[in-house]
């Protein structure tokens, strides 16, 4: 008895390949947005970083080296906020990656210790996608839409990543800030990371 064989009408095999079409559009779009979130990862990361080093930096006494007169006492330690620290790199990164430079004195290797990123003590040897900041307290903010702003009050700083992932001239920016409260000599850190044009 003869078996009957049916094959595949073109019309099936049209609606199989639209379904694979679509399948892989989808799978495309969920990983840009998983390669996206992972550079984002990078500039929270490296923002807390920097706020953890400024932190530090402000609850580190300070004594100025002096020589105390015979029966006095030397001045009281302080706490202070490190001074604003060089741009590294200079320019957003555009899509790229910034190796920064390691030598002495270059990108993460300047400034003392009142100032720059050897007060803060952060350093980052690998490529990154973003233009990394610290500001003491100042009127010119990365971010200056955030609600947790430092303007006006110069025991405050600013820790931020910029970056422009798409190279589409749009930058995203990543920020958090802290400031002393003059009351307690407290510093009070904003609640988050501020978040701006997330993936850009």
């Amino acid at each position: 008895m003869p078996t009957s064989r049916r094959a595949f009408t073109l019309v099936e095999l049209m609606i199989t390949v639209a379904i694979i079409g679509v399948l892989a559009a989808l799978a495309t779009v969920g990983l840009r947005k998983q390669i996206a979130h992972a550079k984002s990862a990078e500039a929270k990361s490296h923002v807390s970083g920097i706020t953890r080093g400024a932190v530090g930096a402000y609850e580190r006494e300070t004594t100025d080296s002096e020589l105390a007169a015979e029966g006095s006492s030397s001045s009281g330690n302080a706490h202070d906020v490190c001074n604003t620290a060089d741009i590294v790199p200079v320019n957003v990164p555009a899509g790229t990656k910034y190796q920064p430079r390691t030598g002495e004195g270059k990108d993460f290797d300047t400034g003392d210790t009142q100032s720059g990123w050897k007060c803060v003590k952060f350093s980052v040897s690998q490529a990154i996608y973003f233009r990394l900041t610290y500001k003491r307290g100042t009127a010119s903010q990365v971010a200056p839409a955030n609600p947790a702003t430092i303007a006006g009050s110069s025991k405050a700083f600013e820790a931020a990543a910029e970056g422009d992932l798409d190279a589409d001239g749009l930058t995203s920016k990543y920020v958090r800030t802290g400031k002393v409260n003059l009351t307690t000599q407290q510093m009070v850190l904003s609640t988050h990371v501020y978040v701006e044009n997330d993936g850009e």
